[in-house]
């Protein structure tokens, strides 16, 4: 097994022995099929199969498949850990490589196909050419299966897991892919990019941050650089959904959501000079929307809600506080996403038997909370009861404060490990300094990380830069989205081509036009599957300026 300062120093050798070139791709170099860590030159790399994939279902572009791990040791915990990963390396490379970021616990190596979100029906950075890694970030999901529903989250009981899946394996991944290629093709990456939502998303923060010279281009979606914090916000929407009546999963209607949903449009919905189910003007929005007004009154019964559902809400979207009224995660906007199948999911009721149809923050959200987002972990059981129990019984008070703790186990934070390093004062001097990019877009309807975070993170950075972040860093809205993708919106879009085109042609991105997922359950059925709309870089809205209401080419960011 490997220890840490044997690592360490392999990355430190994979950081020297990269060259990157600013020619034209090299060709191939080694055989795919009987591949080595050896044959690399890369001795702490085990590869496990390597095997040529010929264009297919699965297969968009002929590539070797390379499966492998590295990063191998033995926790304080006892347990075996180690950096599982993929490659795909395209027979036709076209000398750029693609760090695919996954998203939730991580524990997982997903297909690296080089998209921001695995449903996406968007052309994969594979397909176009690119070299992609994809990795479990340095443990195994499915290894603790006694512990239930608590069992992809006891990683963080080891203190060095919870720092793997937080920034170390990005940092250690990020030269080993680089020599990897560079053995495999005789030559390193011309152009290096990141993609990743929601946690993935998080990941290219972190990227940004801790390896600012790494990354010629990074793409964020839904950037959960807050996690911890967010994570507080579960334990708030359990608690006030089960005030209600005792039931979460029963507290909040779909009607209820429609509702809801449908309010806002009355109100919000004209404010970009359109009237067509898409509240772009999110800011207008919240001067104008009244929640007291969803309260049904004397001898009304229809499209209002109890006045408990609505204080409910209300507290809800207000974030997380403690008793002296301090705020412990960001507020929320009111946007007609709240009617989305994606957000009933997250926050009231799944459609999984083994979850007993609990949310998902109530599931999977509630053992992360518990065992590696404070300190010390609690360990918690692995039924949905239990976990339910471990968020009704969250003191504001006494218990989000562990987030920021630490002790003589656990020497870094959740917030340490989790968040990038300058996320409250945000500059990314080094990423900056080398001219390189990133794009980061939010779903306003989002209810795991707030869009008001990212919005603010954003005008932090913008501070720091005279209002001049936009100059390295494009932030776009998503008016009706939800997690990553979903809601009652156009979200589908192709935002890599842009950073692409901006990091190695100097073409910055404007308005970016935005069509309808055929995938996406959430569309009303009223829309026309033809409707474009334009996403715009924070803080332009799309405003319709005349002209046939289905076409992007009527608006206009302004």
């Amino acid at each position: 097994m490997m220890g840490r300062l044997k690592y360490g120093l392999l990355a430190s050798a994979c950081l020297m022995s990269v060259a990157l070139t600013g020619g034209a791709h090299a060709a191939q170099k080694l055989a795919c099929e009987g591949l080595t860590g050896e044959a690399l030159g890369l001795k702490d790399i085990k590869i496990l199969s390597a095997v040529s994939k010929p264009v297919g279902a699965d297969s968009p572009i002929a590539h070797c498949l390379v499966k492998g791990v590295t990063a191998e040791r033995t926790g304080a915990d006892g347990k075996p850990y180690s950096i599982h990963f993929e490659f795909r390396l395209p027979d036709d490379w076209n000398g750029r490589f693609v760090h695919q970021f996954n998203g939730g616990n991580d524990g997982v190596v997903v297909p690296a196909m080089g998209l921001p979100v695995a449903a996406s029906t968007q052309k994969s950075a594979l397909a176009r050419g690119f070299a992609v890694l994809s990795s479990d970030a340095g443990h195994d999901g499915k290894a603790n299966p006694d512990a239930g529903l608590a069992g992809s989250n006891m990683f963080g009981l080891d203190p060095e897991a919870r720092e793997f899946y937080g920034y170390k394996a990005v940092e250690f991944l990020t030269p080993m892919a680089k020599s990897f290629i560079k053995a495999y093709y005789g030559s390193g990456p011309e152009y290096s990019y990141g993609v990743g939502c929601s946690n993935g998303g998080r990941h290219g923060f972190v990227a940004a941050s801790r390896l600012g010279k790494d990354y010629d281009g990074i793409l964020a979606g839904a950037p959960g650089f807050d996690l911890p914090k967010a994570a507080l916000q579960h334990a708030l929407d359990i608690q006030q959904l089960h005030a209600i009546n005792g039931d979460v999963r029963k507290a909040l209607t779909v009607a209820d959501q429609q509702i809801v949903a449908q309010r806002i449009l009355a109100s919000c919905d004209k404010l970009d000079g359109l009237e067509d189910g898409i509240v772009s003007d999110t800011a207008a929005c919240q001067k104008v929307f009244k929640p007291q007004d969803m309260i049904c009154q004397p001898g009304q019964n229809s499209s209002c809600l109890p006045a408990e559902k609505v204080k409910a809400l209300e507290t809800m979207l207000a974030g997380p506080k403690n008793s002296k009224g301090q705020q412990l995660y960001s507020d929320w906007s009111w946007d007609p996403g709240i009617g989305g199948g994606n957000w009933r999911f997250w926050k009231v009721e799944s459609p999984i038997p083994p979850w007993d149809h609990m949310p998902l923050i109530a599931v999977m959200g509630a053992g992360s909370l518990a065992q590696i987002f404070t300190t010390p972990p609690t360990k918690v059981g692995g039924d949905p009861g239990s976990l339910e129990k471990f968020l009704l019984s969250f003191d504001f008070d006494k218990d989000a404060p562990k987030i920021f703790a630490t002790d003589e186990t656990y020497r870094q934070s959740a917030m340490g490990f989790m968040a990038p390093t300058d996320v409250d004062n945000p500059r990314l001097s080094d990423f900056e300094a080398a001219g390189h990019k990133m794009i980061v877009f939010h779903g306003l309807g989002d209810p795991v990380f707030s869009f008001n975070d990212t919005r603010n993170w954003y005008e932090r950075l913008s501070a720091n830069y005279g209002g001049g972040a936009g100059k390295f860093v494009e932030l776009y809205p998503v008016p009706g989205m939800t997690h990553c993708e979903g809601g009652p919106a156009t979200d589908q879009f192709d935002l890599f081509e842009k950073l692409v085109g901006w990091v190695e042609k100097g073409e910055r991105p404007a308005d970016v036009t935005a069509s309808l997922n055929p995938k996406n359950k959430d569309v009303p059925v009223s829309w026309p599957q033809s409707r474009t709309r334009k996403l715009c870089p924070y803080p332009q809205v799309a405003r319709y300026t005349g002209g046939n209401p289905e076409d992007a080419a009527s608006f206009a960011c302004q």
